[in-house]
């Protein structure tokens, strides 16, 4: 008997706690977006929002306007968001030596770098490496490819 009491009690018990329903901690947009890493001060954000890179002429490492104006904004998003370390990285295109074009990405890369510096962001957070024509964005030996690899590109770490 007093195992068919403990037994009719189960449901009710069940239907009890069924009724109660836990609170959820309030959780607000910006959060869920900086733990997926797509919030404001991450590397996705910094790419989607801000653009990380610049695009040069044929050997060329002089920044045109709109480079200008991606780095700027660069600038002033790494000033807001100052625990980041930045690489600016030198890119070619295919034509030319690997040596000719190992100096022409670093020269890219440094022009970039000064910009940067000019801009206020600390020297000593910017590291730069050239690669030359080693790593195409895109693959191809049209002038459309050409125009695509020869960049510069800043990566964010901490």
């Amino acid at each position: 008997m007093l195992q068919r009491r403990h037994f009719m009690l189960a449901p009710v018990l069940i239907a009890v706690l069924a009724g109660c329903e836990t609170a959820k901690p309030a959780v607000d947009d910006d959060s869920i977006r900086n733990k997926a890493g797509t919030g404001p001060g991450t590397e996705y954000d910094f790419k989607t929002n801000v653009g990380d890179r610049v695009f040069f002429s044929y050997d060329g490492y002089d920044l045109s306007p709109e480079a200008r104006g991606t780095l700027a904004k660069q600038a002033a998003w790494l000033k807001q968001y100052a625990q980041y370390r930045i690489t600016i990285e030198g890119h070619c295109d295919e034509r030319g030596t690997r040596e000719y074009n190992l100096a022409l990405g670093e020269r890219r890369a440094m022009s970039v770098k000064s910009f940067l510096v000019s801009q206020g962001i600390p020297a000593a957070t910017i590291s730069t490496i050239s690669y030359g024509k080693e790593r195409p964005e895109v693959p191809g030996s049209d002038e459309s490819a050409w125009a695509r690899n020869r960049r510069g590109v800043t990566v964010l770490s901490r």
